[in-house]
């Protein structure tokens, strides 16, 4: 009985949205009725992604402190050449705005240091947790659990372990050693800005090794098992060209979202000592919303740019992905 009143309501719900189904393809045809199931999607995307990049380039071009169009006045690419103005791009203190080429080396280092250890740690983490290991399943778990939290509750939590009175020193200070201001010293605010963006982020890169390693036949192994080859050898001849498209991905991946970190630094150092840890995007943030006079053109205008090397580094990862598919 339980099971015919189930049906009963299952078609008084199908007839309930039929009818108006039929008169909507009658009105726009058969052919264009996916459109109106793909309206409301692409009204919340063109309100929320396309219309703030329009505007993004409106406040680029205009000029003040006003946040209404109407107030702002048209300066074309003045705020663009305001950034590019340099003597020498390798030294910040020839430009116009310097702190803004500091924030560029700075992101420059950063995705340097981060991506390159994050990819050689996530590969050797990834082939350790491939093989018939114990507790495997937990491991993995252990390696993934901090993509899951936060990024603010992981920098107050290693900001809780770095501080001066935090856990670090106070090890220190019971084993004999000195105490060490880990956030304050640039060098060291640096290393562990890029630490603690490693510690949260990895899990997430293991997962996709690890997917690509256990998509290797196994019998390429079994083959080269047979005929005595060592396993240095199958790791250099067979893993890692057979994981390279997977590889050339995290790559990109990584890079995209260092170019993009914010949330754990700004929490963390708070893009200090000075400007030792100010990445891009903190740049963009207190140059438009913290600093006063609110600068919404030249905050604009730089993450124009940004998205200008974005799109670059996007380009180079689907040429390099079509030319691979080509070879192969």
């Amino acid at each position: 009985m339980l099971k015919s009143f189930a049906t009963q309501a299952y078609d008084g719900a199908f007839n309930l949205f039929e009818r108006p189904m039929l008169v909507l393809q009658k009105l726009f045809g058969q052919s264009r009725i996916a459109w109106v199931f793909l309206l409301p999607n692409l009204l919340i995307f063109g309100l929320f992604t396309f219309l703030p990049i329009i505007l993004n380039f409106v406040f680029a071009t205009t000029g003040g402190d006003r946040i209404l169009l109407g107030d702002r006045p048209f300066v074309g690419t003045e705020h663009f050449a305001s950034l590019l103005d340099c003597e020498s791009y390798f030294d910040p203190n020839s430009c116009h705005r310097d702190l803004f080429w500091r924030a560029v080396g700075n992101t420059g280092w950063f995705v340097l240091m981060q991506v390159g250890f994050m990819v050689l740690f996530s590969l050797i983490t990834a082939l350790i947790l491939n093989r018939d290991i114990v507790l495997r399943g937990f491991f993995r778990a252990v390696f993934f659990y901090p993509v899951l939290l936060s990024p603010v509750v992981v920098a107050l939590i290693w900001k809780w372990i770095l501080q001066r009175n935090g856990v670090l020193n106070a090890g220190l200070e019971g084993t004999g050693f000195g105490t060490v201001n880990w956030l304050l010293e640039a060098d060291w605010a640096f290393f562990w800005v890029v630490f603690v963006s490693i510690w949260c982020n990895m899990g997430f890169y293991v997962l996709i090794l690890l997917a690509g390693l256990q998509s290797i036949p196994s019998d390429v192994y079994e083959a080269a098992e047979m005929d005595g080859t060592p396993r240095w050898r199958q790791l250099l001849r067979i893993t890692l060209p057979l994981l390279m498209p997977t590889m050339l991905v995290v790559m990109v991946l990584s890079v995209i979202r260092a170019v993009q970190a914010f949330d754990e630094i700004y929490v963390l150092t708070g893009g200090g000592p000075g400007s030792a840890t100010t990445l891009l995007i903190q740049y963009i943030y207190d140059v438009g919303f913290s600093t006063r006079p609110r600068l919404y053109g030249l905050a604009a205008a730089a993450s124009l740019l940004m998205a200008g090397v974005l799109f670059v580094l996007t380009m180079m990862q689907l040429a390099a992905t079509r030319k691979q598919s080509g070879d192969n």
